[in-house]
C-alpha cells in the first residue's frame, strides 16, 4: 500500500500522550504510533505538552476553556496550527478528534475523517450532517453509532482498542475499589463514594479535574466532602502506576451518569484481570458482560451488594474476554485500512449499519 500523510487534530484543551486523562487524547496517541510504526507520515495538532510519534505542532493550554472568549482564542490558534501544517507538504486526510471540530475545518477539498468520541447528543446538530464535501463521521460503539442521526456521511463504527498485552501483567490483588478518570459530574463519582461507603470498603480514585469551572464546582461540592480517610482521591497517575491499580484493585467502579460511548478505562480493567461494576450506561452495556467481567447495577445500594460479591468472578476470564474483544491493533488496523479506502475515494462502499 502508498505511503499516507496523516493530520490527526486533537481537542484544544487536553494533551495527548500514553498518560492522558481523556479516552480521545489516548486513542489519537494509539493511532500516531501505529501510523508511525507501519511506516506512514504523522502530523498532530495538539495542546502544547503532548507527546507524539510523528510530527507534532502545538498549540499553547489555555487557562480558562469554558469561557467564551478562550475558546475562540484556541479555535483561533488551531486554525493556523492547522495551516501550518499543511503548509509542510501533501496530506492525504485530515482526522479530527475534538467536540469543538466544526469551529476548525481544514479547508475544502481536503478528504476529512472526524471521530464522535463523545454521546452525538453533545454535538452540535449541523456538525452531525456536514454540507462540507469529503467529509466523514464515524463512532467508537455500535451503541453510540445507534443513537446517531442517520447519514449518508455517517461511516461504520470502529470500536475502542487498549493495550491488552500492557495491562495483563499480574498483581497480588488488594482489598481496595477503584475509580479511575476525569472527575466531573457526569461520571457520577460521589455516586461511586456512597456505594464504597455502603460496602464498608476502601476507595482510590484516580484521576484529574479540569480546569473548567463546573468541573472545579463539583469536586469542591460533591466529592471533596464525602472523602475521609477509606475514601481518598489520588489524582492523575501515570501508564505504569494506572496499570498497577487497576491490577490490585478488587473492582473497578463506574457509576456514569452520561451514555458511555465506550469506557476505555473499563476494557483496560478487564485487561488487567479486574472485573467491572458499572451503571447500564450507553456503551458499557455492550462492554461489561454481565456475571462474567462484571456486573450491571441500577444504583448505588445494587453496587455496593456487587462489591461485595465480585471476588466470585475470575480475573482470567476477564483477561481473555479483553484480548478477544478490546485488542489495540485490531483498532489501529481498522484506522489504517479506512484512510486508504477514504484516500482512494471509497468511502460509499463502507456502509451504514443500522
Amino acid at each position: 500500500m502508498r505511503r499516507l500523510s496523516i493530520l490527526s487534530v486533537a481537542y484544544p484543551h487536553a494533551p495527548v500522550g500514553p498518560d492522558a486523562v481523556g479516552g480521545a487524547e489516548q486513542v489519537l496517541h494509539y493511532i500516531d504510533r501505529a501510523l508511525v510504526e507501519a511506516g506512514h507520515r504523522s502530523i498532530v495538532v495538539a495542546q502544547e505538552g503532548s507527546q507524539t510519534a510523528g510530527e507534532l505542532i502545538t498549540t499553547s493550554a489555555e487557562a480558562a476553556p469554558s469561557d467564551a472568549a478562550a475558546r475562540e482564542r484556541a479555535w483561533s490558534r488551531h486554525r493556523n496550527a492547522i495551516t501550518a501544517a499543511l503548509s509542510r507538504g501533501p496530506v492525504d486526510l485530515v482526522h479530527l478528534h475534538g467536540i469543538d471540530f466544526g469551529a476548525y475545518w481544514p479547508p475544502p477539498p481536503l478528504p476529512v475523517l472526524a471521530t464522535l468520541h463523545l454521546p452525538p447528543s453533545w454535538y452540535p446538530a449541523e456538525v452531525l450532517k456536514p454540507s462540507r464535501p469529503f467529509t466523514w463521521l464515524h463512532c467508537v460503539s455500535h451503541a453510540q453509532h445507534a443513537a446517531c442521526p442517520c447519514s449518508d456521511r455517517l461511516l461504520a463504527p470502529i470500536e475502542n482498542g487498549v493495550p491488552v498485552d500492557r495491562l495483563s501483567r499480574r498483581h497480588a490483588k488488594r482489598r481496595f475499589v477503584l475509580m479511575l478518570g476525569r472527575v466531573c459530574p457526569e461520571k457520577g463519582v460521589h455516586l461511586g463514594i456512597e456505594a464504597a461507603r455502603k460496602a464498608g470498603v476502601c476507595l482510590l480514585i484516580a484521576g484529574a479535574v479540569f480546569p473548567y469551572e463546573a468541573h472545579e464546582r463539583y469536586f469542591r461540592q460533591e466529592v471533596a466532602p464525602r472523602l475521609d480517610g477509606m475514601r481518598r482521591f489520588i489524582g492523575p497517575v501515570g501508564f505504569a502506576r494506572k496499570r498497577r491499580l487497576l491490577a490490585a484493585a478488587r473492582c473497578l467502579l463506574v457509576p456514569s451518569l452520561a451514555s458511555e460511548t465506550s469506557s476505555l478505562v473499563a476494557r483496560e480493567a478487564a485487561a488487567c484481570g479486574t472485573p467491572v461494576l458499572a451503571f447500564p450506561s450507553g456503551a458499557l452495556k455492550d462492554t461489561i458482560e454481565h456475571g462474567r467481567t462484571g456486573f450491571l447495577v441500577q444504583d448505588t445500594d445494587e453496587m455496593a451488594d456487587a462489591i461485595l460479591t465480585v471476588d466470585t468472578l475470575s480475573g482470567d476470564v476477564c483477561r481473555s474476554v479483553a484480548r478477544e474483544r478490546f485488542s489495540l491493533e485490531k483498532m489501529t488496523d481498522s484506522y489504517l485500512g479506512l484512510y486508504h479506502r477514504l484516500v482512494r475515494g471509497e468511502a460509499t462502499s463502507l456502509g451504514h449499519v443500522a
